[in-house]
Parts: C-alpha cells; structure tokens; sequence
C-alpha cells in the first residue's frame, strides 16, 4: 500500500515538471506584438551562422536587412542566401567593414540610415572564440575579445541611439553567451569579454526604457550554427578543436541555429530583459546564480577533463578550427555541426 502510494505520488511529481516545463516553454516561445515588417534591422556578423539565419527570418517577415563582416565574398553568399529567401533587392545591403574600428561603425550606421532609413533593430552578433588553457593565452587574446564582444557592441549602439531617441522607439539586442554569466574553462578571454558585454547591455537598458528603446541580452548555450571551422584555438590543437566541436554537436545539449533564431526574435518582439537559450545554459546559469563558488569548484574538476597545457613553442600559436581537424573532428560525432555549416555558409 505504502509503495502504491509513493508510486503515485512520483508520478504526480513527473507530470507536475512536466508540465511546469511545457508552460515556461510555451511562455519564453509567445512572439510578442513588435512587428517586423518594413523595419530596419542591422545585424553584424551577418554573413554566416547565427547572424545569418537572423536575417533569413527577419527577412521572411518583410524586414530591411543589413548586415556586416569583414568577408566581401561571404558577405556576397549571403546576399544571395536572403534574396533566396524572399528579400527584395532593394531591401538587403551587405556592407564589408571591420566593427572594431569606431569610425568605420559610425559610417556604416551612417549607410544604413541613407540607404534603408533609420535602423529599427540593432543585433550586435559577431563574435570570435580563442579557446585553449590558460597558460597558452596571451595578453592579445583578451584584447581580441574585447575589442569585438564589448567596443564593437558599445560603438555600435552609441551610433544607432541619437536616431532611436528622436523617435522615442528602438530595439537593441546584444547576443553575449552563457560564458557571461559563467565562467568556462579553455574560455577565460572569451567569457571575460562576455560578462563585459553582459555589464555593459543591463546597464545601457536600465537607462534606455525611458526613452522606449528596449536592450535585450542573449546568453545561448551550445548552438548548432556551424562555426566551429571559424574558431581558434591554443595549445594542443587537435585535441582543443575535438572537444570544443564534439561537444557542440552534441544532440539534447545543443539547440539549432534555427531555433535559436526565433527565440532571439520573440525576445526582441517582447522586449525582454534578459533571455538564456537551452535548457541545460538556464540550469547551469541558475545553478552559478545560487551556489557560485560550488560552480565553479565543479567546472575546475571538468578542467582536469580537457587537454592538457601545450608546451612547444607552437602551442601559444592560433589557429583555425578548419586547421586542427582530426579523425575524430571528421567522424559522426560531429555530423550536427558539419551538417549546420554547409547550410549557414559557413563551410
């Protein structure tokens, strides 16, 4: 009796989860009343992953989209991906500027303003990963980061606020990740510039409501979005880029660029604060929110899992995830990713 009893009870339990879990993903999925069509989006590193599948939804909504990257040949791909799509040509300007540089941010807003009108949307996407361990990092690596996750970002809205406060309206997305919220070992420049970014779009918000323009930050965990190729990496080579891309492969860990795509969308469309993307990113940064130190004592013991320091002279050298594959990297086990880069111009 008393077991049919506990039974019952664990299953009132499951089915309580269950659908506590299936109303917070029908609340974090509602779109919101923002409309997109005929407003003015800008999106930088819009020429492959993330920031292209962005576009190819804001585009399929009727949206004017512009997007950036230093690749003049990948930002043509791209163009033709969104007119593929079922973009008008007049409604899709690809424009080749490196967004570490203020003056070139200044003149790009400038060009989208002239050619499309005044920018709506603002989603600071680009990004680059260095991923090694610690003692391979430099003092350039962290100056990278920061240059693209926190000054392009901070250019940026600088140069897209005086037009947004005339007309009292906007909508600022900045995608940092959940290595701003917690810190990921083999990541330490990548999440000291993303907790920056974190800082920096909470308080641009605080500050901007009164004027009805909305800052939403974006912490996605593991994405699909094929990128891996374009990450760097430090130390050991082969095996940094074999873990960083198995695990980004990685089914139920990992969420498409797609998917990804419309909640970013329905988070801009309401104007939320804040939104973590995967349930696994919401766990582990919920988890950091409560017990920091337990947090991070735990990922010290994942540390302990990943390659070890590189020694040769060679270790302290970048290079490209397309430049350490290995069988493994090749196999199955990364079939998500490669299979994601083909289809985001990323390969």
């Amino acid at each position: 009796m008393k077991h049919d009893k506990r039974t019952n009870k664990n299953w009132l339990l499951a089915a309580g989860l269950g659908a506590a879990t299936l109303a917070a993903t029908l609340w974090s999925n509602r779109r919101g009343s923002y409309d997109l069509s005929q407003r003015v989006v800008l999106i930088t590193g819009g020429s492959r992953g993330l920031g292209l599948v962005l576009a190819r939804q804001a585009v399929a909504e009727g949206a004017r989209v512009a997007i950036c990257a230093r690749d003049e040949a990948e930002l043509a791909r791209a163009r033709q991906d969104l007119l593929l799509a079922g973009a008008a040509e007049a409604d899709v300007l690809t424009l080749a500027r490196d967004i570490t540089n203020e003056t070139e941010v200044r003149t790009m807003v400038a060009e989208v303003e002239t050619r499309l009108g005044p920018i709506d949307v603002l989603i600071n996407n680009a990004g680059i990963i260095v991923g090694g361990p610690l003692d391979n990092m430099d003092t350039r690596d962290y100056e990278d980061t920061m240059a693209i996750h926190f000054w392009a970002p901070f250019h940026a809205m600088q140069a897209v606020l005086p037009s947004m406060r005339r007309r009292a309206t906007g909508r600022i997305v900045n995608i940092s990740s959940l290595g701003g919220k917690v810190a990921l070992p083999h990541m330490a420049p990548y999440s000291a510039s993303k907790f920056a970014l974190v800082g920096l779009s909470e308080g641009f918000r605080a500050e901007l409501r009164q004027h009805g323009i909305s800052v939403t930050t974006v912490c996605p965990g593991l994405l699909r979005t094929g990128s891996p190729g374009h990450a760097m990496v430090k130390g050991q080579h082969k095996k940094e880029f074999a873990w960083f891309s198995i695990a980004d492969s990685l089914p139920g860990f990992t969420l498409s660029a797609e998917q990804a795509a419309r909640q970013i969308w329905n988070a801009c469309r309401r104007g939320d604060g804040e939104i973590i993307l995967s349930l696994p990113a919401k766990f582990l940064s919920a988890f950091h929110g409560l017990l920091p130190g337990t947090t991070t004592d735990i990922l010290s013991w994942l540390n302990r899992a990943l390659p070890a320091t590189g020694e040769s002279a060679a270790a302290n050298v970048r290079r490209l995830g397309s430049e350490s594959e290995s069988e493994i990297t090749r196999s199955p086990l990364t079939a998500l990713t490669r299979k994601a880069a083909r289809e985001n111009n990323e390969a």
